[in-house]
């Protein structure tokens, strides 16, 4: 039986999940990104990294980085994985992962001077979780003796979508560890070729472990703005229910920097751990389907499809039939409002399409037709001139804020579960079947006082139907 370490020995895994990963769009977006999904399993991503370090006598309980946006969906995600993390701090505006690992040991430090920080992002695949934590004991040794350990992964293949580690000499004291020759941008394929090849280079992971000290101690002397700007976000920030709100005017001033180019290619701390553990950045449809299940004919077949003489495809359908027929080497991807098709060596220009949608004001681009609330889910059943009809879910003990609207009224159809809503001055309990009608400027409300999910339908009508003609007054999740 493994001896329980003393807290102040165990490892907090820093869990980066403010990105958007549009790569994978349109599964992936703005608003609910690839870390969030369930892509390789029926656990999202950020969920599978939440289990890998779930080990109480190596890990300490995490703490976790994120958008402020994605908040609500990724606190559901932790209670859903019996996961209660040190904190959730969120950014309000991307930064980069130097700032995230500064405000991350400003917050541990405060509490345990010792601390060491396992810094991963929410969104890679690992299948093989014993070889990982293996390289985790390892590179922790190498770090108590204080190094910043980066993890390279064993390359497999030219890989041109990666940076690469040179290899340097092997660390002394730690069998396994080494110091790092270079850090070295993504190669052409030649390049890639000589690299596997001379079997000295290793594909550059973006996870990180080091002493939380150490690692401020090296910011601050290679960039003491980063670390100025980080203390001021954190010394302003505000608690907001279960999460910590870095001050937006100070986070936002700060220069967005890596680890790599912020730190480790210009300390003479940093050291090396290579692993072959079976690791995936998920960066593209192509890389999702190399790690995914395949039929004999090398196609990656999920929900419904129906594929024939069809060859070293990726199909996923979301809502409906996707048959195919005499293709290969594509990427098919179904959700309730795209059908993406591409030739699968070209699915990292994916971002390409979004710049566009994005141009274009497409809301294709940044969310899907099911949105997610605190308090449930709305999905867009049809959009017209002056009207809008959203089918609403509400969760049981859900409660929307109080509320009203300048430009539009609404009608609510209960379709199963009861409703208990606030409308002027009177309030009314809804079931089954029965509906009511909030007039345009009426202050209203929304709640579902049952033991199970109440669905309605809410017909919007008006001049103007956005989701910014929301004035609130009151709110639980602090939207007010």
């Amino acid at each position: 039986m493994t001896a329980q370490r003393p807290a102040t020995s165990r490892i907090t895994p820093v869990i980066l999940s403010g990105g958007s990963g549009t790569r994978l769009w349109p599964m992936s977006r703005a608003l609910y990104p690839k870390q969030l999904l369930p892509l390789l399993s029926d656990e999202s991503l950020l969920q599978e990294t939440l289990r890998r370090v779930a080990d109480a006598a190596l890990f300490a309980a995490p703490l976790i980085v994120a958008n402020d946006e994605h908040r609500f969906i990724i606190a559901e995600q932790l209670r859903q994985t019996g996961v209660k993390p040190q904190s959730i701090v969120l950014e309000p505006i991307g930064r980069n992962t130097a700032p995230a690992a500064c405000i991350a040991a400003l917050c541990l430090l405060a509490e345990d001077p010792g601390a060491l920080l396992l810094i991963m992002p929410s969104d890679h695949a690992i299948a093989d979780p014993a070889a990982f934590q293996a390289a985790i004991e390892l590179a922790a040794a190498a770090a108590r003796d204080g190094a910043l350990v980066t993890f390279g992964i064993t390359a497999d293949r030219p890989e041109t979508g990666y940076g690469y580690i040179r290899r340097g000499k092997k660390l002394p004291g730690h069998d396994g560890a080494y110091d790092v020759a270079a850090f070295i941008e993504k190669p052409d394929r030649a390049t890639a070729e000589r690299y596997l090849a001379e079997g000295d280079h290793v594909w550059n992971s973006g996870i990180f472990l080091f002493p939380a000290q150490l690692y401020l101690d090296e910011l601050q002397r290679l960039q003491p703005a980063v670390v100025e700007g980080c203390r001021a976000a954190l010394a302003a920030a505000q608690r907001d229910l279960d999460f910590l709100r870095l001050d937006k005017a100070a986070f936002t001033a700060i220069k967005g920097e890596s680890i790599d180019y912020a730190v480790m290619e210009h300390t003479g701390k940093a050291a090396l751990v290579p692993v072959a553990m079976g690791w995936s950045d998920v960066g593209s449809w192509d890389a999702l389907w190399s790690i995914s299940p395949k039929d004999g004919d090398g196609n990656v077949l999920l929900g419904d499809v129906m594929v024939e003489d069809s060859t070293n495809s990726y199909f996923r359908s979301g809502s409906r039939l996707i048959a195919a027929l005499g293709v290969e080497n594509l990427a098919v991807v179904e959700t309730d409002d795209v059908i993406f098709v591409a030739a699968r060596d070209r699915a990292q220009d994916v971002k390409r399409l979004v710049a566009r949608l994005e141009r274009e004001g497409r809301s294709e681009a940044g969310t899907h037709m099911t949105v997610h609330r605190p308090w449930g889910t709305y999905r867009t059943i049809h959009n017209g001139a002056r009207v809008q009809v959203k089918h609403i879910m509400v969760k049981p003990g859900g409660l929307l804020s109080l509320q009203m609207h300048h430009h539009r009224a609404e009608h609510w159809v209960v379709v199963s579960g009861t409703a208990k809503v606030v409308r002027g001055d009177d309030e009314i309990i809804l079931t089954e079947d029965q509906s009511t009608y909030i007039p345009l400027g009426t202050r209203h409300r929304l709640e579902n006082p049952g033991k199970i999910p109440l669905h309605l339908i809410e017909v919007q009508s008006g001049s103007y139907l956005g989701e910014d003609d929301i004035v609130r007054f009151e709110d639980t999740y602090g939207r007010s």
